[in-house]
């Protein structure tokens, strides 16, 4: 874990707009009219409507998404009762993890009272701005009366995460690593060592989940929570013991789980080398952990360990419920949060944990092979599934408990729902995704030997996209996917180098070098390449052996290019092949061409690129509107690139005249359709928003789209191919297992469309 330096956290709070959070407008604001509807006299018939039933506030304001975050700073993190205002920049963060996670809005507030009836009737008197409340930093015993009453007297959704968050995440955990080493809940024997908010909260959901009280031993400060003991308040007087122990070394002789809440380095090796075999140890104290990993680790082998650190395998980390949990209970105007939600959330963040991990989480913690297992019973915090998982999981619970003011019934619309609202969603991938799923093809993965295509086409073939043809030596694939963890059931391997591909490999010789026998090329020259995994792969693709190709992690797009002309050829009408590629963003796809094949184009090679980008656009049912980009604006440089694309545009005009293209033209007049026209309004794109940028040459177009990968915001999608006779597909060395399902689509989709083309030529 980075090493945080109080000079680095005072300038991170303090730089730029103090603080990490802030109100931004929803509705415009730039008018008089857009004034007067904000406030007066418009705003008062809301306020006439919610005055006549309460429950259109949640239309008309933004009560729905608002959920308060609220302390008494009495327990800040390990800092303690360091006071009301001290506390801020916690709720702050509370605030900050709400928005980013779930998109739910937070007001951070702060009460300066100690006292629960006091600090009760505060929360009461300010809970019709919220929609939900999220209790935080409160000390025990009066966090357990303080929520009690809020729940019991008011109708929205309250939870002390420090109470609740670590029992649904550590219950999470728990489930999976039961599941692991094989022990039933309802048997194993489970120590708590701490008697606090959340060890009381913890132990009473491991309950729900199956353990049984008298094989739960829980330890305070004093030992042993026993029935012996005389001062136990009424609070821990729910978990005492029967048992005559005192201390936690006799408690963790034969145990199967400890759960530690408590402080650092109370749990020795001994003590975890006397429990039971396949032991399970959460030791969530904060910052430091009852035992340390390396201890822990050292004491045996068969151990599964989790902390509350991100720098260590199984972080138990509250953001993995709360954003969502509350997500789930807003969505459906729940009255509560009941135990029937809590429940729902924890068992659907286990069975996450369960599902192939997607590459962006891979990716986020710079690990290549995340899957279930004893390094891994939890998912990982920027796993943006939790939010499509957990979220639904709460609500059905809500509606299904009876609590629930609002029914949601479509949950594929539900689900849709949350990945636009966070940014997650793709329309434009998502309908190619559907497609390719209902038709797919068989595809040759030319480099199975490289971990990430290795993935990308077993993710592709699990997704149901197509029937994955791996090219390489079946010992080294076979050993990459069980270091992987990876299943090759179903899946075809096809050694091309190996003595059973002789025939396949002297057949596609003849085809190529019948094709190519006045380009210098022999049927021994042709032989010979018939080793390499590219000319082979696509000789596949050629002779009809598979239906589309996909290669580039390791070798040079130059070099599969040329040999992608000489294989397969470019289509007839063309003089020249090119790559796009899609940058998705939340205004929607643009099309960015060429940006990998011509380096230095030619006017002709232009006008083929332009033709070709027309033609992939509409591919993807989207009509294109083209600029042709330059640093020059309709003729104001009349030397080098812009005359040449100058030149571009009036032959385009001249002989395509149903394509929409103009320019040249800079790019912020190409995306600003109304800074466009007013400078320009002869432009034949006039009205028009522009989607698709045709750029001078391959250092800008390259250049363009990798910015806009690398400056966030937006997903990128290719490069795809175009005016290749057949569908061939180059990838780049730094390409993701994502990119690789994405091309896969694309792919497939490419392989459909040159089966109707072909259909078309037949019936001609």
């Amino acid at each position: 874990m980075q090493k945080v330096t109080k000079e680095a956290a005072l300038a991170y709070h303090e730089q730029g707009k103090p603080g990490k959070i802030e109100v931004i407008p929803t509705k415009p604001y730039s008018t008089q009219a857009d004034l007067s509807l904000a406030y007066s006299p418009g705003v008062a018939d809301p306020c006439l409507e919610i005055e006549k039933d309460p429950a259109n506030a949640y239309r008309y304001t933004a009560k729905g998404n608002l959920v308060a975050v609220i302390s008494n700073g009495t327990a800040v993190l390990g800092l303690g009762d360091i006071g009301a205002l001290a506390g801020k920049p916690v709720m702050e963060g509370k605030g900050l993890l709400f928005k980013i996670f779930a998109g739910i809005d937070v007001f951070d507030i702060e009460i300066n009272e100690k006292d629960p009836e006091k600090f009760i009737q505060a929360v009461k008197a300010i809970a019709p701005t919220f929609g939900g409340i999220n209790l935080e930093d409160i000390k025990a015993p009066e966090c357990f009366e303080i929520e009690n009453r809020l729940k019991a007297e008011l109708d929205i959704p309250i939870m002390h995460d420090d109470q609740h968050g670590t029992a649904i995440i550590s219950g999470a955990g728990l489930i999976n690593a039961l599941e692991i080493v094989g022990k039933k809940i309802d048997e194993v024997k489970i120590v708590v060592n701490g008697a606090g908010a959340s060890a009381s909260s913890c132990t009473r959901l491991y309950k729900m989940l199956g353990a049984k009280k008298e094989n739960i031993t829980m330890v305070d400060s004093k030992g042993v929570v026993s029935i012996h003991r005389s001062d136990l308040t009424p609070a821990k007087k729910e978990f005492a013991t029967t048992r005559t122990i005192k201390t936690l070394a006799e408690a963790m002789e034969g145990a199967d789980v400890f759960l530690g809440l408590s402080v650092a380095d109370v749990l020795t090796k001994e003590m975890v080398r006397s429990m039971n075999h396949d032991p399970i140890v959460f030791a969530l104290a904060n910052p430091n952990p009852e035992i340390s990993y390396e201890n822990a680790k050292a004491s045996r082998s068969d151990l599964i360990f989790a902390t509350g650190r991100s720098d260590h395998p199984n972080q138990i980390n509250n953001v993995l419920g709360f954003p969502y949990i509350f997500r789930g209970a807003l969505d459906v105007n729940a009255s509560c949060i009941n135990e029937e939600m809590k429940l729902a959330a924890a068992i659907s963040i286990a069975e996450l944990a369960k599902q192939p991990v997607p590459d962006v989480v891979n990716a986020a913690y710079n690990i290549t092979n995340l899957t279930f297992g004893r390094e891994y019973i939890i998912p990982k915090p920027l796993d943006p599934r939790l939010l499509t998982t957990v979220a639904p999981a709460v609500a059905k619970a809500a509606i299904e408990s009876g609590v629930a003011l609002k029914t949601i019934t479509d949950w594929k619309a539900y689900d849709l729902h949350l990945q636009e609202m966070m940014g997650y969603d793709n329309k434009l991938m998502r309908r190619l995704s559907e497609t390719a799923r209902q038709n797919p093809r068989r595809v040759v993965y030319a480099e199975a030997n490289h971990a990430n295509m290795l993935k990308g086409a077993i993710q592709a073939k699990q997704d149901g996209y197509c029937f994955p043809i791996l090219l390489g030596n079946e010992e080294r694939i076979q050993k990459i996917a069980a270091e992987l963890g990876l299943s090759l059931e179903g899946v075809e391997i096809v050694n091309m180098r190996h003595d059973r591909e002789e025939e396949r490999r002297v057949r596609y010789a003849h085809i190529l070098a019948d094709k190519n026998a006045r380009k210098g090329i022999t049927f021994n020259d042709a032989l010979e390449r018939m080793n390499d995994r590219n000319y082979f792969g696509m000789m596949m693709v050629e002779s009809g052996d598979a239906d589309t190709f996909i290669t580039g992690t390791y070798t040079k797009y130059s070099e599969t290019s040329r040999i992608a002309k000489e294989v397969i050829g470019i289509r007839e009408g063309y003089n020249c092949f090119g790559a796009m590629h899609i940058v998705n963003t939340k205004k929607g796809p643009y099309f960015f061409a060429d940006t990998m094949i011509n380096r230095l184009p030619s006017t002709e090679t232009l006008i083929d690129i332009t033709r070709l980008t027309n033609r992939a656009v509409k591919f993807f049912n989207i009509k294109p509107v083209m600029a042709m980009i330059s640093f020059s604006n309709f003729g104001t440089d009349t030397e080098g690139s812009p005359a040449s694309i100058h030149e571009v545009v009036r032959q385009l005009h001249e002989n395509y005249p149903h394509i929409d293209v103009d320019g040249e033209m800079q790019v912020n007049f190409a995306l600003d359709k109304d800074l466009r026209d007013s400078k320009f309004p002869f432009s034949k794109l006039a009205g028009k928003d522009v989607n698709t940028l045709v750029f001078p040459n391959l250092s800008s177009g390259n250049a363009a789209y990798k910015l806009m990968a690398n400056m966030g915001g937006a997903e990128i999608i290719g490069p795809i191919q175009m005016g290749l006779n057949k569908p061939i597909h180059f990838t780049d060395i730094e390409s993701s297992v994502r990119d690789i399902v994405n091309l896969t689509v694309v792919s497939v989709l490419d392989a459909l469309a040159c089966e109707k083309l072909a259909e078309i030529d037949k019936r001609r």
